[in-house]
């Protein structure tokens, strides 16, 4: 198994004790069961997932709940509806009482847990495996953050990033074969196992995909004919890296646009696709408005898609907004997400908007980055209502340069990877 930073921090706050009942969400095949009877081998382990067992567990009050079960460990509880309540009850029976709820239907778990126990709760996620993670081997390894995590918790550190020569960087050595396998493969714990070779890799993606047609999108949408979303799952998983205009993808999956936005809802909710909203507080009626889709993982992706071999510029781009994505929510920092597209070509890949200002990221797939490379980067400070902290060009360079004032470029593996 490999290590978690979500190990620690949930650690922490189960022995606090505060709050007393904890949920842990994310996709399907994450880890999340591993991680936490890891954690927690002394607690009870209860799975509604088993139909024969819910009528037992159903039928239990708030009561027997405090005097079986004061603590434990209880995975997909969204699927005994009454258990939510009798969870609430036994919270507000018995100080002693402390839960940790699992679930990978992010949208029934999450509604009953809103609904029932508003001020009771604590929300936590559990992403595909970061870049540093992949680097760990076992469970007791340390993990170190990302210098561009660093840098985005102390924008004046900026020789955690900046600064340095990536080829003769020992980190950077490991986590490059790594990042390039995370391109093509993906993040998920499974796939990371000792001897499994390509086409197992992809025989397990495969199922992957099959497994989250017939279990989550059965549980999300309750549908009948999953034909048109398979359609609409491919044809968003096309469109990776790129605007998303809704009736263009009603049309070519034969469904409404109606239909198109509830599918694309479905996939984000069950942490299958990031969709980056525009940046639109600006008036200028030269930006545009319309989303941007990425796949949250590499390989499910390209299962979705049917692909083999190298990553398109579309593909490699969503693998390394993914990455960022991951990084940042598993380092608990508190960021907002954007594009930028102007009518009139410019683009900034993503946006990263902090309390103090925003971090704006071109991502290149080339090897060589030139001045040009940042010209998008240039002068944003008067389309943005906060100050630019900073500017990166991310690529395959293995070198650091200075592009202009404010703008670096940085080796993709070397700021996604801890010093």
């Amino acid at each position: 198994m490999k290590s978690r930073f979500l190990a620690k921090n949930i650690i922490e706050r189960m022995g606090k004790g505060r709050p007393r009942v904890l949920v842990l969400t994310g996709a399907r095949q994450t880890g999340k069961t591993t991680l936490v009877k890891r954690a927690f081998p002394d607690m009870p382990y209860l799975s509604m997932d088993d139909p024969v067992v819910r009528p037992t567990f159903s039928r239990m009050s708030a009561a027997d709940w405090v005097e079986r079960y004061p603590r434990a460990i209880i995975d997909e509880a969204q699927k005994v509806p009454s258990l939510i309540e009798t969870i609430k009850a036994a919270h507000d029976l018995d100080p002693r009482v402390l839960y940790l709820l699992l679930g990978s239907s992010q949208i029934l778990l999450l509604s009953k847990v809103k609904e029932s126990l508003a001020g009771r709760v604590g929300i936590l996620e559990l992403w595909p495996l970061t870049l540093p993670e992949l680097a760990t081997d076992s469970w007791e390894s340390e993990l170190r953050e990302s210098r561009l995590i660093a840098w985005l918790r102390d924008m004046k550190a900026e020789q955690a990033i900046f600064s340095g020569i990536p080829a003769s960087d020992r980190s950077y050595a490991r986590h490059l074969p790594l990042f390039e396998s995370y391109v093509t493969w993906g993040g998920m714990p499974a796939l990371t196992m000792a001897g499994m070779d390509d086409d197992d890799k992809e025989a397990w993606l495969r199922d992957y995909r099959r497994t989250y047609l017939e279990r989550d999108v059965a549980d999300l949408a309750s549908l009948r004919d999953l034909e048109p979303f398979v359609a609409a799952q491919k044809a968003i998983a096309v469109r990776s890296a790129k605007q998303v205009n809704f009736s263009d993808l009603a049309r070519v999956a034969h469904i409404a646009p109606a239909t198109a936005r509830r599918f694309m809802r479905y996939l984000e909710l069950s942490y299958q696709v990031l969709v980056l909203p525009p940046y639109s507080r600006n008036r200028d009626k030269r930006i545009a408005k319309m989303p941007v889709v990425h796949s949250l993982d590499p390989g499910i992706h390209r299962a979705v898609v049917n692909r083999r071999g190298d990553p398109t510029g579309e593909e490699f781009e969503s693998a390394v907004v993914a990455e960022i994505y991951k990084q940042v929510r598993s380092a608990n920092i508190a960021a907002d997400f954007h594009h930028l597209r102007t009518y009139d070509g410019r683009e900034v890949d993503l946006l990263i908007e902090l309390a103090d200002g925003f971090v704006a990221i071109e991502i290149k797939m080339g090897d060589r980055v030139s001045a040009v490379d940042g010209r998008h980067l240039r002068d944003l400070h008067g389309m943005l209502d906060k100050p630019l902290l900073g500017s990166l060009v991310l690529s395959m360079d293995p070198a650091i340069n200075r592009l202009a004032k404010g703008i670096h470029a940085v080796p993709i593996a070397y700021a996604l990877s801890a010093g």
